[in-house]
């Protein structure tokens, strides 16, 4: 059995550029779901939306480097979690947060928000915490990661397609609206079917370290939703805004953490693993935590 830090997991160029479409299909059809009235809930709400972009961008990856440091993965299973870490709020939060009743504008907004400033901020996180861990630090060394140029791959795959889609709302409302539903459950249903079948293709390696990859996600994504709902209480915010943080830092944006890992660490296995599962396990939680707080009374 091969070492996970020495697996490269199998995708051809064709399933790279449809992983690339779809996610860019993906935040278009975000884009196009929102107007200019979702931002001013950043005014209308600043302090839950401080408490949420904390949480997300300067907590989050501060806790998942303790996490890594006390768990010591395989370094490549590491700098996944890393990445992950740094990655904006995925697009599926906000009906998550609906369905448990949360503050679905709030979630908007933080979603919005977080997706714009990744372009800055995911590969800003992503190099700084990586090079405090020694193990992680050589593996960027040996890939001679340029912040720059993920920079320039994040504003490619997100900031893109997000402008674009904005534009096209501002100025053809009647057109996004009549459009903004079939791409959302088509993007949905391909970006789910492109994971599982990343899956399912790398299956062998995957159950040879389906322990280590599932307890690194599972205890991950605890601690993200937890460091959003305390953080919220701690600040005192409405149930609603609490639940909305907590459901925006548990669910992150695999998607493009896998395709940053194919861009730039050639698939590299505990990497693309720990993103892979990310991206089906944040779904489970999400909606099981969604389910629970559905059936309890929430204060927007």
């Amino acid at each position: 059995m091969l070492d996970i830090d020495a697996i490269q997991l199998n995708f051809d160029p064709g399933s790279l550029l449809a992983l690339n479409i779809i996610l860019g299909i993906v935040m278009f059809g975000v884009a196009i779901d929102m107007r200019l009235s979702d931002f001013r809930t950043i005014i209308s709400l600043p302090r839950s939306m401080l408490v949420g972009m904390t949480g997300q961008f300067l907590l989050l990856p501060a806790v998942t480097y303790l996490l890594v440091r006390l768990m010591a993965p395989h370094p490549s299973i590491a700098l996944g979690m890393m990445l992950v870490a740094a990655c904006p709020g995925g697009n599926i939060s906000n009906f998550i947060t609906h369905f448990a009743k949360g503050n679905t504008a709030l979630s908007v907004a933080m979603s919005a928000t977080s997706t714009m400033a990744a372009v800055v901020m995911t590969p800003i996180n992503f190099a700084f915490w990586a090079s405090q861990y020694e193990p992680t630090a050589a593996i960027l060394k040996e890939v001679a990661l340029s912040p720059l140029d993920l920079m320039g791959t994040v504003f490619l795959l997100l900031g893109l397609p997000m402008t674009v889609g904005l534009l096209i709302s501002h100025h053809f409302p009647q057109w996004a609206e009549r459009a903004k539903k079939p791409l959302r459950y088509f993007s949905m249903a391909f970006f789910g079917i492109f994971i599982t079948g990343a899956l399912l293709a790398n299956l062998d390696n995957f159950m040879n370290y389906i322990g280590l990859v599932v307890l690194a996600v599972f205890l991950h994504n605890a601690l993200a939703i937890s460091i959003g709902y305390t953080g919220a209480r701690l600040l005192k915010l409405p149930e609603a805004d609490r639940r909305a943080v907590a459901i925006e830092t548990g669910i992150q944006n695999s998607g493009l953490g896998l395709l940053l890992i194919f861009d730039f660490f050639s698939g590299l296995g505990g990497m693309a693993l720990i993103a892979a599962w990310w991206g089906i396990w944040h779904i489970i939680s999400g909606m099981t935590l969604a389910i629970f707080w559905s059936r309890r009374k929430s204060t927007i």
